[in-house]
């Protein structure tokens, strides 16, 4: 089933506000964010020798 022509028919993307755009990034941060806690943990039991200096 074809449609007919659209003529004069142009859809512009409408401007989304800042914190709507935030939102849909705001899982990839957590997850950014987890993995980089997750890395600084592995470093820090990697290179930890066990002496407390306090």
């Amino acid at each position: 089933m074809q449609s007919g022509p659209h003529d004069g028919e142009v859809h512009h993307r409408k401007n989304r506000h800042l914190l709507e755009r935030f939102e849909g990034y705001t899982d990839l941060i957590v997850v950014g964010m987890i993995i980089i806690l997750g890395a600084a943990m592995l470093v820090g039991l990697l290179t930890a020798n066990g002496k407390v200096t306090w």
